[in-house]
């Protein structure tokens, strides 16, 4: 018997040692070399793909440096556009300067408000189980599939005709890009609650914490990677949107750059300071990624995720 053994914990090993060469980019026993050691076709495709989309980028960003007004001639290395003389650069021209503000009003007043109403709607759906709340939430998730036109022009006679008190202008755009973003916040808390569980709120209740205590002491210091990176992908999602806030703007005075990008673009008119603009959004929507990314990475260093746990909850299955 003790034979027998030894000779299957031979063969095991020897099995393993020849999986770990293989997978280390070793040759098989028969001499075939493993087909996934270096995937050149999918290398070359990934790297063809990642060509074709950031260097048009990166030309424009070039562009806006250019000394002369061409958008198709480079002419030198200037900064004339972002804050030089010229009075069409973004520093100078009113409607360029106020837009840039205009964007970044709207992504904090949207992010103060739709990421509360996000997490108090994940922690409503998260404790009251029914077909009622079921419903509910698949409702939310039904509207990631929505045309976001569809859902512009709905707003845009929601308060030309339903509510005409509110009008177009800011207010009309914060409520529509609060409830467009709504469900970001929404789903990843729900994630996040899945991920934690009851035990510790029950902990903190058999310790005799009241249930306001437990959520304000207990989940929400718990949840708060999940409120953060909610918070950075809804300020993130309405500095380039665009349909929403061209529907509900009223005049100038309240566009954002993503609408004065296309309009001026669009009417032939289009400068190197236009590239500025796009620049600076590109950049404040990299620095926000990437501020949101390493906040995230350190708030929840050392844990672990289940994925699968959580998108069957965020489904509705039990």
């Amino acid at each position: 018997m003790t034979e027998a053994t030894e000779r299957g914990a031979t063969a095991v090993s020897a099995r393993y040692a020849v999986m770990s060469e293989v997978a280390a980019g070793g040759t098989s026993p028969r001499g075939l070399r493993n087909p996934w050691r270096r995937p050149v076709f999918l290398e070359g495709f990934t790297w063809l793909y990642l060509v074709w989309s950031l260097v048009p980028i990166a030309i424009a960003v070039l562009f806006s440096f250019n000394k002369g007004k061409s958008i198709s001639t480079y002419q030198g290395l200037s900064t004339t556009w972002y804050w030089g003389k010229n009075i069409y650069s973004v520093w100078r021209f009113p409607a360029y300067h106020s837009a840039v503000f205009e964007t970044l009003k709207l992504s904090a007043y949207t992010t103060l408000i739709a990421v509360p109403l996000g997490v108090a709607f994940a922690l409503g759906i998260n404790r009251w189980r029914s077909k009622v709340s079921a419903s509910f939430n698949f409702v939310m998730i039904l509207s990631f599939v929505v045309p976001e036109l569809i859902f512009g022009v709905a707003m845009f006679f929601v308060f030309t005709q339903l509510f005409r008190g509110i009008g177009l202008g800011n207010l009309a755009e914060v409520l529509g890009l609060v409830t467009w973003n709504v469900s970001w916040p929404a789903i990843i808390v729900q994630a996040r609650l899945v991920t934690i569980g009851k035990q510790y709120e029950e902990a903190a209740a058999d310790l005799g914490a009241t249930p306001f205590q437990s959520i304000r002491r207990v989940l929400v210091p718990l949840l708060m990677p999940a409120i953060f990176a909610s918070a950075i992908l809804v300020f993130s999602s309405v500095i380039d949107d665009f349909v929403v806030v061209d529907l509900l703007s009223s005049n100038s005075s309240n566009t954002p750059m993503s609408v004065i990008i296309y309009s001026t673009q669009h009417g032939g008119n289009g400068q190197p300071a236009l590239n500025a603009l796009g620049t600076i959004m590109l950049l404040m929507s990299f620095v926000v990624a990437g501020l949101g990314f390493l906040g995230y990475r350190l708030m929840t260093r050392g844990q672990r995720i289940d994925g699968q746990q959580a998108l069957a909850s965020i489904a509705g299955a039990d």
